[in-house]
C-alpha cells in the first residue's frame, strides 16, 4: 500500500474532527481514512508486526512507514494546503516534548470533543477503507 492513510479511532468525537478537518483542508485528495476498529486496520497493523493498536493513538501510514502520536500528526501537513503547513514548526521541538504535549490531549480527546459522525460525500467516502 503506498498510498497515505490516516488511522484514527472511530468512536472519539475529537478523532473524527480531525479527519474532518484534513478533508476539508487537503491539498489534493491523496489520503485514505481507516478508523483503527476496522478489519482492513487490523490486518494492516498485523502486516506491520504490531499486534495490539492504541485506540488513543493517531497514526499515519506515509506510503512506506508507519508513524505515530505527534510525528503522524506533523507528516500529514504536508499534504494540507497553506497555512496550516506552516504549522510544520513543530518539526523543531523534541520529540519527547512533542508527544508529551500530544499525550496530554490524547489522554481528554473525549472530553474535548462529544461524539461526532459526518457524513462524507460519496466521493470522500469512497476513500474510507474498511
Amino acid at each position: 500500500m503506498d498510498k497515505p492513510i490516516i488511522f484514527y479511532d472511530g468512536d472519539c468525537g475529537f478523532c473524527n474532527k480531525t479527519v474532518q478537518f484534513v478533508l476539508n483542508h487537503e491539498k489534493n485528495e491523496a489520503i485514505q481514512f481507516c478508523a483503527l476498529q476496522k478489519d482492513f486496520a487490523t490486518d494492516f497493523f498485523r502486516r506491520q508486526g504490531i499486534e495490539d493498536m492504541d485506540l488513543s493513538t493517531f497514526y499515519f501510514w506515509d506510503g512506506q512507514k508507519l508513524n505515530n502520536r505527534s510525528t503522524a500528526a506533523l507528516k500529514v501537513l504536508n499534504h494540507l494546503r497553506f497555512p496550516f503547513t506552516l504549522g510544520k514548526i513543530g518539526w523543531i521541538c523534541p520529540r519527547f516534548i512533542r508527544d508529551g504535549i500530544y499525550h496530554a490531549i490524547a489522554k481528554r480527546r473525549m472530553r474535548l470533543a462529544p461524539s461526532f459522525c459526518a457524513l462524507p460525500t460519496p466521493a470522500q467516502a469512497a476513500r474510507f477503507l474498511s
